[in-house]
């Protein structure tokens, strides 16, 4: 008993001697952590690089090259300005093809005409890739199409040609394009230099009885002068239409003065085209009086000559042709204004008033003259004791005053009338015109009753009441 307690005490004591003994376990060692390296930047990436176009697509890509896009397929010169070159090419834009004389462009790109076209375009190119700094150091340039341009440094403005660079050194793959402002032409397809009014009416063909006309008249020189004039030039045909025996007539030198008058009513200072033409009501010609111009429907008529064609273009002027010789109202049996308003018999004051004052005469004259004529009634509004006085000789120098303040020089049809609001007399002073109501006032006072009575040497107007001049 004793011996099992010693064992079991000792066997405890070796228990408790080996929990004793045991080493506390040493830390888990934790490895360093290591710094964090720092983020790189990253590298830039270089920007892509924008492939050039060649000069078609260049041109095309620009938009406002569409015409000469249409024209270099229409030549077939695509794959050619596509191709290695190096060219460079002066591009018309648009508006320089618009510029062309209508239907020109339409024309040049026909089938039948690409020959004609190739000439053109190529005119426009030329070989190798010229900046335009190099360009400014060139008087010419040798075209693909084989004739050279001109090159001309104006001010701040380059020329090719007639043409006004606008812009420069567009790049493409295959070259450089500088844009211009007109389509330039080679020589071979420049319109020959226009000849004179004269020279043109011969070349023409048609027109031999009015050169024959010109030359009997000594007006030739005149039409072949600088002018600019403005023919209505009557046909072969048209002077055929005069009575027979009139032409030869009017060929004999004793009748020059009468084919002069005739020549010139056909003749107007300027060059006036169709389409100004169309907005007048009436044109002075060199003769000295108007034609009256109507457009009725698609007709144009010039007194009572339908106009045939039109801009005919010369070196001094421009023709229209017309299909009847027209004449000046005193080559028309026309009376003059005076013997007019006698006929007429509603002027037999007036007429007693211009005989006393000494005006017969000249309203007989040449003139041309536009008179606002008062009526019989428009006199007797003034009075009878005024009228008495006004015709007594002590007062001459009162009654041409009031009588020349009627008269206005040239002839002013009525439809001119109305757009002054003031025309000068012969008197001097002027009269003031407004339009009420649908009537034509003069001075406030004076309505006009009848309009456009032709006479001989101009045009007579009927008022309701006497004009006095303003005093002094």
């Amino acid at each position: 008993m004793i011996k099992k307690a010693v064992l079991f005490a000792a066997m405890a004591s070796i228990l408790l001697s080996a929990c004793g003994a045991a080493a506390t376990p040493a830390p888990t060692a934790v490895p360093p952590t290591a710094a964090p390296r720092p983020t790189e930047a990253p590298k830039p990436t270089a920007a892509p690089v924008m492939e050039k176009k060649d000069i078609v697509d260049t041109a095309v890509g620009a938009g406002t090259f569409k015409t000469l896009a249409a024209a270099l397929t229409a030549a077939g010169l695509i794959d050619t300005l596509k191709g290695k070159g190096p060219f460079t090419v002066f591009a018309p834009t648009d508006d320089a093809f618009a510029k062309l004389p209508k239907g020109t462009v339409e024309d040049l790109l026909k089938p039948e005409n690409k020959a004609k076209l190739v000439s053109i375009l190529t005119y426009h190119v030329v070989a190798g890739s010229v900046k335009a700094a190099d360009v400014v150091k060139l008087t010419s340039a040798k075209t693909v199409e084989g004739t050279d341009v001109k090159i001309k440094v104006d001010g701040a403005n380059v020329m090719v040609n007639e043409a006004k660079v606008t812009k420069t050194d567009i790049e493409a793959s295959n070259g450089v394009i500088h844009v211009i402002y007109t389509v330039i032409m080679p020589a071979s397809m420049m319109a020959p230099a226009l000849k004179d009014i004269v020279d043109t009416a011969v070349g023409a063909g048609s027109f031999k009885t009015l050169a024959a006309a010109l030359t009997a008249a000594g007006l030739v020189d005149t039409l072949k002068g600088k002018g600019p004039f403005t023919v209505f030039a009557p046909t072969d045909e048209a002077f055929a239409k005069l009575p027979k025996g009139t032409v030869e007539d009017l060929l004999k030198p004793e009748n020059k003065a009468k084919l002069v008058s005739i020549l010139t009513y056909h003749v107007v200072a300027g060059s006036v085209k169709a389409a100004d033409v169309v907005k007048l009501t009436s044109a002075k010609t060199v003769e000295g009086t108007e034609v009256k111009i109507k457009v009725d429907g698609a007709n144009v008529m010039v007194n009572d000559a339908k106009v045939t064609k039109t801009d005919i273009e010369a070196s001094n002027g421009v023709i229209h042709v017309i299909d009847t010789v027209i004449m000046p109202a005193a080559m028309m049996g026309k009376k003059d204004i005076v013997d007019t308003a006698i006929a007429a018999g509603s002027f037999k004051t007036l007429a007693a008033a211009l005989t006393a004052a000494g005006l017969v005469d000249t309203l007989k004259g040449k003139g041309p003259f536009t008179v606002f004529a008062p009526t019989d009634e428009a006199f007797a509004k003034l009075g009878k004791a005024t009228l008495d006085d006004l015709l007594k000789p002590e007062n001459k120098a009162k009654l041409v005053s009031i009588l020349t303040y009627h008269v206005v020089p040239g002839t002013v049809m009525a439809a001119e009338v109305i757009k002054h609001s003031s025309v000068a007399t012969v008197e001097g002073k002027s009269i003031t015109i407004k339009v009420t109501g649908g009537k034509v006032v003069l001075n406030g006072a004076s309505n006009v009753i009848t309009t456009d009575i032709e006479a001989g040497n101009g045009v007579i107007h009927v008022i309701d009441t006497v004009l006095l001049p303003p005093a002094k």
